[in-house]
C-alpha cells in the first residue's frame, strides 16, 4: 500500500519569468526541504514574458497536500492571475517579497504549520532588515 503524503501547505510561486521562478523554487527547496511542495508558475505558455492560468492552476494542482496553498506572485499581472484562481480558505495571496516570503514559507510549512500559520510567517518576511 502506497503511503499517502502528509497534509502540508504547498507554495505557488507565480512569476513573469518561468526562469526566476524555477531559481527561487530551487533555492526555497534547498533551504526549507525538499518535502515542501513548492512549485513555479513563471512565464507564458508560449515561453515568453508574462503570466499563464493555466501554468498557475497546474502548479496549485501538483502542490495541494490538503492543507492549503500560497501563491506568491512577483509583480503586476501576476497578482491579477493569482486573483483568478483564488479561494478563500484554501488558496490564498501572500502580498510580500518574493523570495523572502518564499523562502519564509517553505520553512514554517516544513514545520507542518497550518494555512493561516505560514501566511503570517510569510508576511513577516515583509518586516526582515537585511543591515
Amino acid at each position: 500500500m502506497d503511503a499517502q503524503p502528509e497534509a502540508m501547505v504547498g507554495i505557488v510561486l507565480v512569476s513573469h519569468s518561468a526562469g526566476l521562478a524555477e531559481e527561487v523554487a530551487e533555492l526555497v527547496r534547498q533551504i526549507g526541504g525538499a518535502e515542501v511542495p513548492v512549485a513555479a508558475a513563471g512565464g507564458t505558455d508560449d515561453g515568453g514574458l508574462g503570466t499563464s492560468l493555466d501554468k498557475v492552476s497546474a502548479a496549485i494542482e501538483r502542490v495541494d497536500r490538503g492543507a492549503g496553498v500560497i501563491l506568491i506572485p512577483d509583480l503586476g499581472s501576476s497578482v491579477l492571475t493569482a486573483k483568478l484562481v483564488e479561494e478563500p480558505g484554501s488558496v490564498v495571496i501572500a502580498d510580500v517579497p518574493f523570495v523572502e516570503g518564499a523562502i519564509s514559507a517553505a520553512v514554517t510549512a516544513g514545520t507542518g504549520a497550518p494555512l493561516a500559520g505560514v501566511l503570517a510567517a510569510a508576511e513577516e518576511a515583509r518586516t526582515f532588515h537585511k543591515l
